[in-house]
Formats: C-alpha cells, structure tokens, sequence
C-alpha cells in the first residue's frame, strides 16, 4: 500500500471498543500474580486494558486504562499529535496490560489516504487478530481522526508575525511578559571581549553578560531562599577566577558560600541527581562521576538541606519500565532560583532563576579563548577535567577539555514558573516543610508581575518547557482530560509533560530564513532512517526534530526560496572515544545526517536543481590548537607512550566540548535550556529537562532582519568560534553566508588535522569531518577514517551489547 506523508497535527479521538471478547491472559505466571493482587489488595489484576496509536510501526500515542469487565470498554480520550511520518496507516492496537509487557488482542487499520485531504473520518474500524482475520463476534473500534497539514497553520514560515504571539499551544507553562532576559556564552566572558563591536537596532551594540560571575552575586545577595537543582553540583570549585574581575569573597568555594549563606538564614536546598553507581567498588564516582556522594558528604550535619535524588519511574511504568528509567535516566535539570532586592524599593523582594546547561560543578569554567594548556597553572590548576583519557590528571599535564556552554537568566513572571517547578520537584523527593512559604510573606515578596513596561523595547515573552513526569514531580493530574487541560500528555495513566519537543517542533514550523543549533547530541527520528542492517524500529529515538529541520529545508527548496540550518555539535561525545557507548551515539548521528541529507538531496532532484546539501544543511564541530609559549605549566609526570592522551599532548590539539543546548530561529526566537537533542531529552519520561524559550517583541524579523539580543548573541558566538565576522554574516540564510562558514571551517579543519602547526589555531570552527555523496550518504572522508590523535572512527559502530533505550 502506497506510503503518504503526514506533516502536520493529527486530532484522534478514541471512543469504544464493541463486542469485545477477551479469553484473558494464558500464561500461568500472570494467571496467579492476578490472584495474588487481588486478594492480597494491592492491585486491580492484570485485566485492564488500553489502546495504541501508531503510524505505521512508529507509536504516537496511548489512552489510559480502563478495567476489562465487559465486552464494551470505553475511553472517549483524545490526542493531539504533532506528526512528521511518511505511513500507509494509521494502526489502532487493542492490548490487555500485564505485570511486565502487554498482550496484543487486536488491531484495526485506518488508511492514511482517508486522511490526507484533511477531512474529518467518524467510523468503526473492524478488529482483527494478527493474522489479519476478524475477531470473535466482530469487534469494533469508534474512532475519530482530523489530520492538519502544516501549512494549514497559520504560523507556517511566516516566523513571529505579531508581538501578540501567544507562544506555543497546549503546554503546561503559558507565555509570560514583561519579563527580562540575560543570555550568556560560556561561564565566563572575559573584558572587551566583542564589547561594542557588534551593532544593534536603535544605536546600541551588543555586551556580553558573565553566568558564574552573575550567579555568584545572586547567591551572594540572597536573604531568604537559594533553591539549586542540578545533575551535577560540587561544592569544591570556586567560580571567581578571572584575576582582572575580582569580587568580594570570590576566593570562597562554591559549597563555602551556601554554607555562609546558610548560617546565616538562608533557606538553601539542594536537589542533587542520585547516581547509583556512586558505590564504594566506584570510588563513590559513580559511572558519570558526578560527585553526588561527596556533595552530600560535604553538606552533612550543615544548614544546607541537600537531598540526593535518583530518577524514580511514575507509579504507572510496568516493572521492566521501572527499572531502565531508575538505572538509566538522569535528573539533567540545571536550576538556580533566588530571592533578588527589587529595584527601587530595598525592602521589597522579586524572584530570579537561572536555567540552561551549566551545572555548577567541576570542568565548566571556561572562556571563549577555550584554552587547553595556557590555563593549567592558574584557572584550572584545582579545576582539571578530562574524561576522554583513561587516568588522565593535572600531574600529567593537558591537553584539558575545554567547555563551550549556554545559559540564560530569567526576570518577571516566567522566574517564578522555574520556582514552581523547583517546589513541584521538591515535593515529591525533598523533605516536607522546608520550602519557603512565600504568600505567607507577601509584605516582603511582590506576586508574579511584569518586569517591564509593554512600551520598554528591551522586554521580553518568554515561556518555559519542561521533559518531565509524575514520577518526578508533583501534583500532576491523574486522568487524561485533566492532564490535557493542564498541557499534559498521558498514556497507560501515565501523565508527561513533553512541552520541550513541542516547542522545537513549533520553533521550526514558523522558520523563514535560516536555523541555528549548538547542542551536545544530535540523534532523532529513528522511523525515517532507511537503513538494511539494523532494525530502526527498535532504536526508538522517535521524537522529530531532524526530521522537521530536513522537511523544512524540502518546503523551501520546493518553494524556490533560500533557507540554511547550521548545527554545531562536539567532535564526538564525552568518554573515551573509541568506548562502545560514545561509537554507538556517533553511529546514531551519522544515521541521524544522513537521512536528513537525502531528504534535501531527493527535494534538489525533484527540482532539477544540481546543487550542494551543504548548502542548506551543514554540520559543524570545535577545537583548539595551541603553540607552546614561555611560562607555561609543566607538569611533573608524562602519560603513558603512544596513547590518545600522549598523541593529542604531542600534537597540542583538543575538542572543544558542545555542551551547549540551544537554537536561533532567524534571529527573533530562542530556546536555551538543559536539553539535548535525543531522545533521553525529548521523550519526557526519560531525563528530566527543563529550556525556555524567548522573543523581544520589539526585535522580530517582520519587515527587515531582526536586530535585538538575541541577534546579537549569535554574531557573538561566531566571532567565538570564528575569530572574525563578516558581513554576509548579517543575512545567515543567503548561500554567500553558508559557503563563507563552510570555506572558513573547512580550512580551519586543515589546521587542525595537520601533522604540526607552529601557531595557535585562528578559529575554532571545524567541517564535521564527514563525506555527504550526491545520493545524501553520509560516509568517510577519504583517508580519514579515525579522529585525530585517536583510534576511534568517526562513523562510529553500533554496540551489540548496549540496550538503544541508553545511547539514544
């Protein structure tokens, strides 16, 4: 049967299953566990059943459960479902639920032809067993099925049309305004860096802000409460290292200063994610030596409530469920709430937060110089990180992994919605009665209010999305129709909010001219890989952001209009590189390239166009390169002959680590947060995650380009990795723009792959040192089959042993 495409929003409503015959379970184990539930009153059996909507064999959605008690189960629960999927049905699964998996009692089949026109479809399918034949007395399923095209949407390419945008629909956070936004590259931003360089709408030029240095003093002026929820926290690292910037107590540690402010009255609590591997047989490291151990250790018997927390399932998983989430997933939230003075009225207190990809630990102090031997006697003497090593150490010597991060503070209304998560989170795994009760002190607090003025030019709309579920979080709604209104998404009685993939997805709907992301993963869209050797279907990374970047770029080509997405991620991902973890992911990302490049290869034939993907679609990837200079730390061991770490001290080369989480869209919208682009990020019951995302009304790209912050944070970040700019840098989607980045990064990569070189790198920009053929292939680049200094290909292999659910 012939595949369509369905790009758009599909509405399904499903209402009852008729003359439905279920025999029950055969197997003997569930027979007695059902027993066992009943009688002992811990469970409803194992008889409730539910639905599945798939397109094709990708799953979009589930209903809740209802109890298998008569021959007519009705849900009369609908969905709203963003698809990205080419399908020649759409398939409705009938299932009983059992203790671990579920049973298949049938399914019914609705062809997506019936579909594409966008008319409504109100029918009873047939049931039918996997054989294909009806079941016992003809069962039926009543379904109701609308599919919207994208370009039904009114928003489709136009980008923010109005400053009455109301943001992003059916999310559980709604768009505040009158908020301010503080955007920030890297930790730290050192003096005159890019300062008045960089030339904004009304005669203003854009100034870089500086996160550690601006969290310190939100931390330091605190009076009533310092709220920290991280992945990651140690309390041993100082964030005040910039010799020319010095601050009151800035020679304080990071776990010193929530101490001090503690004794001193602060409520200051803590919510740490639980690694639990931190064991003794590992050194109390853990797998992702997150330091969770010592951090509570440190905090023990102090006034700081530090509470470790591992990542529960919901109560609704099934047991296998429970147990991939418990030792699989991660809390990956990076959050710092305060109480802040309120200008003008010292009496008076506001909330301010701080979200984005920074955790306040080891290994994230670093500069836009991304120095990886210059700094090992000073800045990051007490502060050497490298994980790409085995027993790699300061004694040693670098080259230490450089740290390219974003991140963002958030003033007015939509900070105390980061709050309420924090309380949300805090309630369901921190300690009852600890939060600050903050009505209690409204003559101290102002309620939730604009920060700005509409008529300021400076303000911002702002929203904010969550990955999370009911087993991180509390007071989500139990039934669907509540969980809905609440811009929920629930399934088997499990309740997600998945706002985050909804707001890229809406993000890149709205594009007009070009995209650019820096993020620290890029897997996704497992369902359209087309691949021979592996089975896609059980990859599962099915959320669609690669898939809406390529089928944007296909809508422009088709409409004879430029568009270019430029995407910057890290060289490989952090461990060992040749490790069977770090090869899978690269192996996920080259699928991941690959079938958006034959996307747009497929879109330039059907036109006639002989033209480079590259063109449109173009990957890059940091690194630094550093010549020896007089003065500089000499450490008092070597590593061990002819390793990566002796090859790359030799050659003085390093990624620079994307650990960055953001996208531009034509320089009017943002998203900065926690999450990568994968589907631990995206799913919303795996990590947990939390992003933001932003406009100035005053600074949309409506008649001319857009001019305001956000502008001018990206030309920021290319005179970073660039070293220069450029004036066709000021139109990103025109080809000159594209090929001028891609000459620059290809001869950038010819620098730093060259056997020596007696000079510093001028950029750090790199071609991601892979092949795109006319067919859209993603191969080698010939004679290049490994990173540089490394044995560790850059295709990357799939693991036979490591689950999908863990690299995707």
């Amino acid at each position: 049967m012939a595949h369509f495409l369905l790009h758009g929003t599909l509405h399904v409503t499903i209402y009852e299953v008729d003359r439905l015959s279920v025999a029950g379970c055969c197997n003997i184990f569930c027979k007695l566990l059902q027993k066992v539930e009943e009688r002992a009153g811990v469970g409803k059996g194992i008889s409730d059943l539910y639905v599945t909507i798939d397109l094709e064999e990708t799953r979009v959605g589930r209903t809740r459960l209802v109890g298998n008690e008569c021959c007519n189960p009705q849900w009369y629960e609908s969905f709203h479902i963003y698809c990205a999927h080419k399908a020649s049905n759409v398939v409705f699964s009938i299932k009983q639920n059992d203790p671990i998996g579920a049973s298949l009692i049938g399914r019914a089949y609705l062809p997506v032809e019936k579909l594409i026109n966008g008319k409504e479809v109100d029918r009873w399918l047939k049931v039918v067993d996997k054989d294909c034949k009806p079941l016992y007395r003809g069962s039926r399923i009543h379904v109701k099925l609308q599919f919207f095209d994208k370009t039904r949407h009114p928003n489709w390419s136009q980008g923010i049309k109005s400053p009455k945008f109301p943001g992003v629909p059916y999310t559980f956070f709604s768009q505040r305004e009158g908020c301010r936004v503080t955007l920030y590259q890297d930790a730290h931003v050192p003096d005159k860096f890019i300062s008045g360089v960089i030339p904004l709408a009304e005669g203003k030029y854009y100034e870089p802000h500086r996160c550690w240095e601006d969290i310190f003093t939100a931390i330091s002026d605190a009076k009533h409460l310092i709220y920290i929820a991280g992945w990651s926290v140690c309390a041993k690292i100082t964030m005040i290292r910039d010799l020319k910037r010095p601050k009151p107590e800035g020679d304080l540690t990071i776990g010193e200063l929530l101490k001090k402010k503690a004794n001193d009255g602060v409520r200051v609590l803590m919510l740490v994610w639980d690694d639990r591997t931190s064991v003794k047989l590992l050194k109390n490291d853990g797998v992702m030596a997150t330091h969770d151990e010592d951090t509570r250790q440190y905090f023990h018997n102090s006034e700081v409530h530090c509470v470790l927390c591992p990542r529960n399932p919901d109560d609704m998983h099934s047991i296998v469920q429970d147990i991939e989430i418990s030792t699989m997933f991660t809390h990956h939230q990076k959050i710092v709430v305060v109480d802040s003075e309120l200008q003008n009225a010292e009496s008076k207190r506001r909330i301010v937060s701080f979200i984005g990809g920074i955790d306040l630990c080891d290994g994230r102090y670093d500069t836009p110089s991304h120095p990886i031997f210059r700094t090992l006697g000073t800045a990051h003497h007490d502060d050497f990180h490298q994980p790409c090593f085995h027993d790699a150490s300061i004694a040693k010597g670098g080259p230490r992994e450089p740290w390219h991060d974003m991140h963002c503070r958030l003033e007015g209304p939509v900070a105390w919605d980061v709050l309420f998560n924090f309380e949300q989170r805090w309630r369901k795994q921190g300690v009852e009665g600890l939060l600050v009760p903050l009505k209690e002190l409204d003559d101290i607090f102002i309620p939730p209010s604009p920060i700005t003025s509409p008529e300021h030019h400076e303000t911002w709309n702002v929203q904010l999305f969550r990955s999370i579920d009911g087993g991180a979080a509390f007071g989500f709604p139990e039934n669907p129709e509540d969980a809905a209104r609440s811009g929920l998404v629930s399934g088997k009685d499990h309740v997600v909010d998945r706002s985050i993939q909804d707001s890229y997805i809406n993000a890149i709907r709205r594009a007009k001219n070009f995209i650019y992301i820096e993020n620290q993963y890029f897997v996704g869209s497992s369902f359209s890989w087309n691949s021979t050797d592996i089975k896609v279907q059980e990859v599962g990374a099915l959320h669609l952001i690669p898939k809406e970047l390529s089928l944007k770029i296909v809508s422009k080509i088709e409409a004879g209009e430029r568009f270019t997405v430029y995407i910057v991620i890290p060289m490989w991902p952090e461990g060992v590189p040749h490790s069977q973890s770090v090869q899978t992911i690269l192996k996920w990302q080259q699928r991941t390239m690959e079938m958006m490049y034959k996307d747009v290869v497929q879109a330039l034939r059907a036109k006639g166009l002989e033209a480079n993907p590259k063109d449109y679609l173009t990957f890059f990837c940091l690194g630094n390169r550093e010549s020896t200079i007089c003065g500089e730390y000499e450490p008092s061991e070597r590593p061990e002959h002819d390793t990566d770490y002796s090859r790359a001290q030799q050659s003085r080369r390093f990624m620079i680590y994307v650990h960055a989480k953001m996208m531009i869209v034509d320089d009017e919208y943002i998203i900065i947060g926690s999450a990568n682009i994968n589907q631990r990020s995206m799913d919303g019951a795996r990590d947990t995650e939390i992003v933001m995302g932003a406009y100035q009304p005053y600074h949309l790209a409506t008649r001319e380009p857009a001019r305001g912050q956000i502008h001018g944070l990206r030309m920021a970040l290319w005179y970073e990795h660039l070293g220069k700019l450029d004036n066709s840098f000021l139109q990103p989607e025109s080809l000159e723009c594209v090929r001028r980045l891609n000459q620059i990064a290809e001869e950038y990569w010819d620098l730093y792959a060259r056997d020596t070189l007696d000079y510093d790198l001028p950029g750090h920009l790199l071609s991601y040192p892979l092949r795109v053929t006319t067919n859209g292939e993603v191969t080698e680049v010939p004679g290049l089959e490994f990173f540089p200094d490394t044995k560790a290909r850059i295709l990357g292999s799939k693991s036979e042993i490591l689950p999908s659910i863990l690299t995707t």
